[in-house]
């Protein structure tokens, strides 16, 4: 198809919950990013008291400027470009509901509908067997045939358990709106803290597929400092920097250009003309 499913901002919806599907939180922080960089409106926000258990998802406790304290709620919001606007997409992020999946999907997806969303993206991030020396892979699938022909990418193949993005992915579909899910991989020896090298990634594969830009600049900075953080502790610690050349070892041989399906078969064709038992050989 010619015509990208996404060419217009001001109709996508980009999502990304804290929790279960923001290893390094990457894909929450790319989620505000958006929001800092464009401006934006409140459209619409959840009662916490509806579709959070405060037992998993607590409140905080904080200071405002005079000393007095306050609490802050767990929460979700939807964000909308201004009357006008047709660069800027809509956006949902927030804490990972904890109940009521099924209604809170019902009624986020209601909300897409009346704002006129005509495709949705999923930012996610998920631990992985990856080095933080590598570029980060950001998997891009789709469950719609059309925006899977256009970019060239494949319907995800995974079944177990999911988060609420995934529920929300089906619930969309439903109700005919498709969607794209992109998952970062995120070294899961550095889990407990952000990745702005995650986060870099996921924007930059956004931009490429959407056309929304961000300015990366300070992203880009603060995803050096980390990856030389993490340089640092390696050298103090001979395990990890064995584990470390062994993930790097597996990913340069998987990116390799002699890995890919074409060249596998080029080198078998060459192996079976190198035989002397090959058909119309002469040799014996």
């Amino acid at each position: 198809m010619s015509h990208s499913p996404m060419s217009d901002p001001s109709k996508l919806l980009i999502v990304a919950f804290e929790g279960w599907n923001d290893a390094g939180d990457s894909a929450t922080t790319a989620a505000q990013t958006l929001l800092d960089q464009r401006v934006h409106v409140v459209l619409s926000q959840i009662d916490p008291e509806e579709y959070f258990d405060f037992q998993l998802t607590r409140p905080l406790v904080e200071h405002a400027s005079d000393g007095t304290r306050f609490l802050t709620w767990p929460d979700v919001a939807l964000y909308g470009p201004e009357p006008g606007d047709e660069e800027t997409p809509y956006v949902l992020v927030g804490q990972e509901p904890s109940r009521l999946w099924r209604s809170f999907a019902a009624t986020m997806v209601d909300l897409a509908l009346t704002h006129g969303v005509e495709t949705i993206v999923f930012l996610g991030a998920m631990l992985a067997d990856v080095p933080h020396s590598r570029p980060v892979r950001v998997t891009a699938t789709s469950d719609d045939q059309d925006i899977r022909d256009h970019f060239d990418i494949e319907k995800s193949s995974y079944e177990g358990p999911v988060g609420v993005l995934t529920v929300l992915s089906l619930a969309a579909a439903e109700a005919g709106i498709p969607s794209l899910h992109l998952w970062a991989h995120v070294p899961h020896y550095v889990h407990t803290s952000p990745s702005p090298k995650a986060t870099l990634a996921l924007l930059e594969k956004l931009e490429e597929m959407t056309g929304i830009d961000t300015d990366r600049e300070a992203l880009e900075v603060e995803a050096l400092r980390w990856e030389e953080g993490i340089d640092a502790l390696a050298a103090e610690d001979d395990d990890m920097t064995a584990y470390i050349d062994q993930l790097e070892q597996a990913r340069d041989t998987a990116d390799a250009p002699e890995a890919s399906g074409d060249a596998i078969a080029e080198q078998f064709e060459k192996y079976l003309q190198s035989r002397p038992d090959r058909p119309g050989s002469t040799e014996s």
